[in-house]
Order: C-alpha cells, then sequence, then structure tokens
C-alpha cells in the first residue's frame, strides 16, 4: 500500500512517498523534484521488479533546493527509517550534469560488487551511455561512499547511479528512455537473486546496518 508523510528536512517542506515491495532491494530517489526522471525511474523500476521504492519530492515548487545526500541520514523521516529498515540493499537514483562526461553513468555507493552487476546490465542493453564504477574515474562529489549517504545505511549497503540527462529524460521529454528502463530492471532483477537468502552472497559494508540505526533515530522532544 502506498504511503505518504509530510516532512521537513533542513527547513525545505517535503512529500516522501513509499510504496513497499517484496523483493530485497530499495530504489531511492532524494532528489525526485530537482533531478528529473529519478523519480519516475524509481516507480517504474521498482513496481516491475517487486522492489520497494521512496521518493522525495517538493510538489508545486518552482526552485526545488538541493539537500546534500549526505545530510538526509538524521532526517526525521520515518519512511525513510522504514525503507532502511525493509530493504537489504539501495539502488539511490540521481542525475548529474558534467559537461565533460554528457552519456556517462557513474556507479558509485559502498557496494562495489553491486555496481559491477548493474555496470554489466547497462552495457548489454544501453552500451552508448558508459558505465564508469572505478572510483578514481568518478568526481568525488558523485561517489555515494559516505557512511552518511543513505545508500550505504541498509545491511549490504548500495549502488549510486548517477544518470546524465539524456539517460533520464530522453533529451528533455521527461520520460525516461526505454532503454535505460530496461537497463535497471535487469539490473535490479539480477541483484535481487543474489541479495536474497539463497542467492549469491554480495559483500557487505561493515557496519552499515549499525550506523542506520544510530544515525535514523529522531530525538523525542522532552
Amino acid at each position: 500500500m502506498t504511503r505518504t508523510e509530510q516532512v521537513e528536512i533542513e527547513g525545505v517542506p517535503m512529500v516522501a512517498t513509499l510504496v513497499p515491495g517484496d523483493a530485497g532491494i530499495g530504489l531511492l530517489a532524494l532528489h525526485g523534484s530537482n533531478e528529473g526522471g529519478t523519480a519516475q525511474l524509481a516507480g517504474t523500476v521498482a513496481r516491475r521488479c517487486g522492489a520497494t521504492s521512496l521518493v522525495f519530492t517538493q510538489p508545486g515548487v518552482r526552485r526545488p533546493v538541493h539537500i546534500t545526500s549526505t545530510r538526509w541520514a538524521a532526517a526525521p523521516c520515518a519512511l525513510l527509517r522504514e525503507f532502511l529498515e525493509r530493504v537489504s540493499l539501495t539502488v539511490s537514483l540521481h542525475g548529474h550534469m558534467r559537461p565533460a562526461a554528457p552519456h556517462a553513468v557513474f556507479l558509485g555507493g559502498g557496494n562495489r560488487d553491486a555496481a559491477h552487476v548493474l555496470a554489466e546490465a547497462f552495457t548489454e542493453h544501453v552500451p552508448h551511455f558508459p558505465a564508469v564504477t572505478d572510483l578514481t574515474e568518478i568526481p568525488a562529489a558523485l561517489r555515494g561512499v559516505h557512511p552518511r549517504n543513505p545508500v550505504n545505511l541498509t545491511r549490504l549497503g548500495g549502488v549510486q547511479v548517477e544518470l546524465p540527462l539524456l539517460a533520464r529524460t530522453g533529451g528533455g521529454t521527461g520520460t525516461p528512455p526505454p532503454q535505460v528502463v530496461e537497463a535497471l530492471v535487469a539490473g535490479v532483477k539480477e541483484l535481487s537473486g543474489k541479495a536474497s537468502p539463497g542467492g549469491a552472497e554480495l559483500r557487505s559494508r561493515p557496519g552499515a546496518a549499525a550506523w542506520a540505526r544510530a544515525t535514523t533515530q529522531v530525538p523525542r522532544t522532552p
């Protein structure tokens, strides 16, 4: 059942929308109003894969505020806490506008095994959007390896997928290209199998779950 929550993060009003799934994978879009196509991709891919999705938006805001991912860990959001507890591995969708890399898909995040699984799916389905997994070749601000980034707060950590504009809006149409959808669906389905109890083990990030419990606690008002 879809649930929404109105939250205020660092003074910015937002709406969080959680759609629970049965798979152990979660699709996350922290900047659904800032980074076009990421909210749609999270919902579509999660629905097709039976995964959980959590999307944050700023409805009706002409110029949405961008809050850096590392500042979300202690956000007073019940749905974010539920998401982090519910899923084993996160695929966090973002958008970049790097002029020097207009077609590159940067795959950061703490779970490097999972990043390579997604890279194979992108290579097969959308080779014209080259997947970059070498962290030294990913701009520092897009690597998504900080321990307070929500992508790293689930049991197995996750992958931060930084998509160029053309890979998430179809060149200004506002609709993600079907080939990119298929690449993500294929990759997430593969990850679901590996992250399941009977699947091949994806190496986890040490201490990720403990960090999640510590950083997502909301202090009670005296």
